[in-house]
């Protein structure tokens, strides 16, 4: 089942099961899911790796907003930021620890033959790709950097 079904079938269960946290989480990921769809020169299906890349950064922004709510004390809005995040990442795959990142990006250096920091861009765009979901665009970019100087 695709994942653009299977947050559908959540979202009617969570509606069943009155679960509202859940829910609000799901509305906001089909919605995006449906701009995504609909948004000029899109095509008209969406791709798991679409999806994944959506949720991915709805997770990371949910994390961001919670960060900030802390820093001013409001812990009712960090709690439910939180909560949101935690049904984001079901949806994703799971993180890949530091040794497997460095192993799949020392693989993609030498598959396309960087030498230099010259060379990050073509690197990046590529683990970028491979890697959706299972790391941080932020972790992928320091483990390039290192491995390339």
């Amino acid at each position: 089942m695709a994942l653009f079904e299977q947050i559908n079938d959540d979202i009617k269960a969570a509606m069943k099961a009155r679960e509202k946290v859940k829910l609000e989480a799901l509305r906001n990921i089909k919605k995006v899911m449906l701009e995504a769809k609909s948004a000029k020169g899109a095509s008209a299906e969406i791709t798991d790796d679409d999806v994944l890349k959506i949720i991915s950064k709805l997770a990371k922004q949910g994390n961001d907003s919670a960060e900030i709510y802390k820093q001013q004390n409001r812990e009712d809005l960090y709690e439910v930021e939180m909560a949101q995040v935690a049904v984001f990442k079901k949806y994703l795959p799971a993180k890949i620890s530091d040794e497997e990142l460095s192993a799949i990006v020392k693989s993609i250096i030498d598959e396309v033959g960087a030498t230099s920091m010259k060379d990050m861009g073509k690197v990046m765009g590529i683990a970028s790709k491979k890697l959706t979901g299972k790391a941080d665009g932020k972790d992928i970019s320091v483990k390039v950097r290192t491995l390339l100087q």
